[in-house]
């Protein structure tokens, strides 16, 4: 019979598998998925998700706890003017340019447009309205008082918070130190000397409220 000009062979040879392959084989795939496993225990848990409807909110502000509901998309210049009233703290670009809605949070500067109001969870966010103790205003609050550095006065919230955040930090600070701090604040009035000149007398007076002493 002759042979097929067909070469197929449907029973194809396996190839040969010492013991050593087979187990080392094996141990290689289990190490895998170890590995695979561990790194999928490793990873962090998703952040949990808000919105779109309003969620509650608890944030410390001027060193009261308040909760409030907001949604998730609020600025915290929002939510103190609208939500809780406090409308020390202007609202001027809405972008960050001006730095009318300046506050603290921890005792830094911030701009209150540009943070989210869920972003301001467990720090302390102080306000032009907190600034005060009781009836005792700051040293440099008394002091745009006394030097005439407020013109309209929208700028002026935000002008305080940041001179006042450079005096509680540096009580012996400079001319040029006052400029720095106030760079990013857009006084359409142009009262910068003045309050240049407030801000280094209340340095020179000391400088700390009361209650920060």
């Amino acid at each position: 019979m002759a042979p097929s000009d067909d070469d197929s062979d449907p029973k194809l040879p396996f190839p040969k598998l010492s013991r050593r392959a087979f187990f080392t084989g094996a141990g290689a795939s289990a190490l895998s998925v170890t590995l695979a496993q561990s790194v999928a225990d490793a990873a962090p848990a998703s952040p949990a998700v808000l919105g779109p409807e309003p969620s509650s909110l608890s944030l410390s502000i001027n060193g009261r706890t308040v909760i409030v509901q907001a949604d998730p998309a609020t600025t915290l210049a929002e939510l103190l003017r609208n939500h809780l009233g406090m409308t020390g703290t202007k609202i001027g670009c809405d972008r960050g340019a001006c730095s009318a809605c300046t506050v603290w949070l921890d005792g830094e500067v911030a701009a209150s447009c540009m943070t989210l109001a869920f972003d301001a969870r467990g720090r302390k966010v102080t306000t032009i309205e907190g600034l005060s103790q009781g009836d005792e205003l700051h040293p440099v609050q008394r002091a745009f008082v006394e030097n005439d550095a407020m013109q309209c006065g929208f700028c002026t919230p935000g002008m305080v918070m940041s001179c006042a955040a450079l005096v509680e930090r540096n009580p012996k600070c400079t001319l040029d130190d006052v400029k720095q701090a106030v760079s990013g604040h857009l006084c359409r009035c142009g009262t910068y000397p003045n309050v240049f000149k407030a801000t280094l007398a209340a340095a020179k007076g000391g400088g700390k409220a009361k209650g920060n002493s």
